[in-house]
């Protein structure tokens, strides 16, 4: 491919790709999996800030763009590897202003080789012109790409969703989590009539002669994979919070016409819940920008600072939308803590997940957490370890059978939530603290975004409790099955034995309640045996404070894969 081709040839192209099939263009194997292994020529780089000129075209469902990318060379370079979907017509790359001797994207990866070499702490600005159809999704949010929806009264409503699959499905940018450049301007335009919400901070709105607008927005250290695109007849609701921490933080809602009443009603919710996340874990991050949420045609995303939500205003038995909330936490747990390698996807989730059922009990109190807590269990699998300890790419992590998909919400919460119980809400509020903010006493100003792995979290957990809780986490996330709680009774005594699969210890504390009077059980290696009145009412785990193998549970599991699939 040569650096540059006629814009003609660019049109010719869009006007003559597939149209909003879903699936299609089909994607290569590389663009598909996101977080897979870098390019040497990747990891020779920073990525230092994105610019991205993208114009939506709804009635030929194609995009077209300029993407300017600036790049430090951490050592001496003559080639670079930029991510993007190769089913996207390249018209022009320059890098410096001037032609790059070669560009290759044959399977997605674009290989640009440099004029001439470059020194270490070199700046590379690259500027690459392309467009086409974008890969539409199949089911958004879960399989990623393009949705071209219409509205109930038949305007067009487009969103991007892109987690699994990666930034590159749009825009050029190295497609692996810890490659968040430190700021991204977006300029978006759209037809007359039409609105584009995004990502940040908005810079204003030109207005073009034909009735076109341009949308511009700047926002700084994003996760790559939660740049959006969100186009439609969008109204707005705004408000300010003035935060617990002394700020004031704008907040926005784009919805679609003729849903003000419920739009409103969820509008109020922004406000309790901010200050419920900023009272347990702290401050929001991105105050400085805003707390965005927009209506979308798929049913959710953490998109950073413009959280995608399709819940159709559902109610619930909690009394919150828990898809809001959900997205709402990323927030925390991956826009500001982000995961280094998807290896530690629980971390996003399965934290998030939690703060449901906290959110619960912050609101009616313990009985509300029990309830959104048991009604979690049944849905944990076991089927893989939760972390491999090696990287991987998201499909892997999520999809992949045997999978580990819907346990790194389900299951990563439970985890979270035997170990609050373990340790006291003190100590893990504070391991919360320094999880995502790297310091026990964050405020507005004092923190920026960081990366945390598994292994981090862990290291915290020891630092904040003074104990090392290695064996804890080695049984629940470094190994499939549940450890086995093995009960036994005979007329005065009670005995408790822990077992894993691997044998592993296990010394997890334990309460029994006897004739409704609860003691909590030492479990120093594995054993316990304790005195209890022959005709004792004994209860194990009385408040199912512990993820542990359950006998029902597996027989409930066992009858519903049992049951005839609908037709």
């Amino acid at each position: 491919m040569s650096p540059r081709l006629p814009f003609a040839a660019l049109l010719l192209l869009s006007t003559a790709a597939y149209a909003a099939e879903p699936g299609k263009p089909p994607l290569s194997a590389q663009t598909a999996a996101s977080g897979g292994p870098l390019d040497p020529a990747q990891k020779k780089v920073t990525f230092d800030t994105a610019d991205l000129q993208i114009e939506v075209d709804p009635v030929r469902e194609v995009i077209n763009g300029t993407a300017t990318l600036v790049f430090t060379a951490k050592e001496r370079t003559d080639r670079l590897a930029i991510d993007l979907d190769k089913n996207f017509t390249v018209t022009a790359v320059t890098v410096d202003g001037v032609d790059p001797a070669s560009v290759a994207n044959p399977e997605g990866r674009m290989t640009i080789k440099l004029a001439k070499k470059v020194a270490k702490d070199a700046k590379l600005t690259v500027k690459i012109t392309y467009g086409g159809r974008p890969h539409t999704a199949v089911r958004a949010p879960w399989d990623g790409g393009f949705v071209w929806a219409k509205t109930p009264a038949g305007a067009p409503w487009i969103a991007t969703a892109v987690q699994g699959e990666g930034c590159d499905l749009f825009w050029p940018c190295i497609d692996y989590p810890t490659y968040e450049p430190q700021k991204v301007t977006l300029h978006i335009t759209v037809p007359k009539g039409l609105k584009a919400p995004s990502n940040g901070k908005l810079l204003g709105v030109d207005h073009l002669d034909d009735g076109r607008t341009t949308w511009n927005w700047e926002v700084a250290h994003p996760n790559p994979y939660t740049i959006a695109l969100n186009v439609g007849p969008y109204e707005e609701l705004s408000g300010t919070y003035k935060s617990r921490f002394g700020n004031e933080i704008p907040m926005f809602y784009w919805y679609l016409p003729g849903e003000k009443d419920k739009a409103e009603k969820l509008f109020a919710e922004f406000a309790p819940t901010l200050d419920f996340y900023e009272s347990v874990v702290g401050p929001y991050p991105w105050a400085d920008e805003k707390v965005g949420v927009v209506e979308t045609p798929h049913k959710g995303m953490e998109h950073q600072t413009i959280n995608a939500y399709g819940n159709d205003y559902a109610k619930a038995p909690e009394g919150f939308d828990w898809l809001f909330q959900h997205e709402f936490g990323h927030e925390w747990f991956a826009n500001q803590m982000t995961a280094p390698n998807w290896d530690d996807f629980w971390m996003h989730e399965g934290f998030t997940e939690y703060m449901q059922p906290l959110y619960g009990r912050w609101r009616e109190g313990e009985a509300r957490y029990a309830a959104m807590m048991l009604e979690m269990r049944p849905k944990i699998l076991n089927q893989s370890a939760l972390v491999a300890g090696k990287p991987q790419t998201a499909e892997e992590v999520y999809k992949t059978a045997p999978g580990r998909g819907g346990d790194i919400y389900y299951k990563g919460a439970w985890v979270l939530h035997t170990l609050r119980n373990a340790i006291g809400d003190k100590a893990f509020d504070e391991v919360l603290r320094w999880t995502v903010y790297g310091r026990a006493d964050p405020a507005p100003g004092n923190f920026q975004p960081l990366f945390r792995s598994t292994p981090e979290f862990i290291g915290y957990v020891k630092q904040v409790t003074g104990q090392d809780w290695q064996w804890f986490f080695d049984v629940y996330l470094y190994q499939a099955a549940l450890p086995k709680l093995t009960v036994t009774r005979n007329a005065t005594q009670l005995s408790l034995k822990w077992t894993t699969p691997t044998n592993k210890p296990f010394p997890l504390p334990v309460e029994v309640s006897v004739d409704g009077s609860v003691q909590t059980v030492p479990m120093s290696g594995g054993l316990a045996t304790i005195t209890v009145p022959a005709a004792a009412h004994v209860i194990v785990d009385p408040m199912a404070r512990v993820l542990k193998q359950d006998d029902a549970i597996d027989a409930y599991q066992a009858w519903r894969a049992a049951q005839p699939k609908p037709k």
